[in-house]
C-alpha cells in the first residue's frame, strides 16, 4: 500500500540524515523540503537579490527549474537548479542566516506547499520540514517530530562545519540556532509545530541508528516494514 511519512522538526536535530536512511530501508522516495528553500535562498544570494524583496523573490522562484534526485549511495539527495548541482552550497552559514526569511515569505511557501503535494500525491515518499504534518501533509499515514536539546544540535552542526574545516565557534552556533528556532516557531505563516497525532522522538542521546530502529518500529507495529 502506498504511504506517505512526515518528518518534522527544528534544525539540527538529525531529521534529513534520519528520513534519508529511512527512505532507503523502506525503499521509498525522499523530499527534504527545507533544501528547496534553502535553493531559493542561495540563488537569491548570489544573485545580488535584496532578501526582504517579495516581489523580487517570488519572481525569481518562477524562474527557477528545481530537480531533486534520489539519494545516491552516501544517502544524499541532489539539488540541481536550472541544471546546475548546487548541493554543496546550500549549507554554507550565510544561507543559514538568510533562509528563514525566505521560508516566512507566504508567496513562496504556497509555490513550495503546491510543488511538495504534488509530488507526495502518488506515495511512497518520506518528507522532511518544519511544516510538513501541520500543513503540506495534514493527512499524512506517519507523523514524527523529530528534536533534540539546544546544545545538541549547536554541537552537531559545529562538528560538521569544523569536518568541512572551518573554524568556528559552538557558542556562536548555539546563538545562530536559537534564533532560527525563534523565527520557525514564531512566524505567523506555517510556524514550527508539533502536529497533535506526531510521534515525539528526541535524539539528544540516541545514536542514529537508535533512532531508525524507533521509527521503525512505529511503521513495523503496522505491519507496513
Amino acid at each position: 500500500m502506498s504511504k506517505v511519512i512526515a518528518i518534522d522538526g527544528p534544525a539540527g536535530a538529525g531529521k534529513s540524515t534520519i528520513s534519508r536512511l529511512l527512505a532507503r530501508k523502506l525503499a521509498y522516495r525522499y523530499l527534504d523540503t527545507g533544501a528547496m528553500y534553502r535553493a531559493i535562498t542561495y540563488l537569491a544570494l548570489e544573485e545580488g537579490i535584496d532578501i526582504h524583496d517579495t516581489e523580487e523573490i517570488v519572481k525569481l522562484s518562477k524562474k527557477i527549474e528545481m530537480q531533486i534526485t534520489p539519494p545516491d549511495e552516501n544517502h544524499i539527495s541532489h539539488i540541481i537548479i536550472n541544471g546546475r548541482d548546487v548541493t554543496d552550497s546550500l549549507r554554507t552559514k550565510e544561507v543559514d542566516l538568510n533562509v528563514s526569511t525566505v521560508a516566512k515569505n507566504k508567496a513562496i511557501r504556497e509555490l513550495m506547499t503546491e510543488m511538495q503535494r504534488n509530488i507526495a500525491s502518488s506515495g511512497n515518499i518520506i518528507m522532511d520540514g518544519r511544516d510538513i504534518g501541520t500543513r503540506v501533509l495534514p493527512d499524512a499515514d506517519y507523523k514524527f517530530f523529530i528534536t533534540a536539546s539546544l546544545e545538541e544540535r549547536a554541537r552537531r552542526r559545529w562538528k560538521e562545519l569544523r569536518e568541512k574545516g572551518l573554524e568556528v565557534s559552538l557558542a556562536e552556533i548555539e546563538k545562530e540556532i536559537a534564533e532560527r528556532d525563534r523565527e520557525d516557531s514564531t512566524r505567523e505563516l506555517a510556524p514550527l509545530v508539533k502536529a497533535e497525532d506526531a510521534i515525539l522522538i528526541d535524539t539528544s542521546n540516541l545514536s542514529i541508528q537508535e533512532v531508525l530502529d524507533k521509527l521503525i518500529s512505529y511503521i513495523k507495529d503496522e505491519g507496513n516494514v
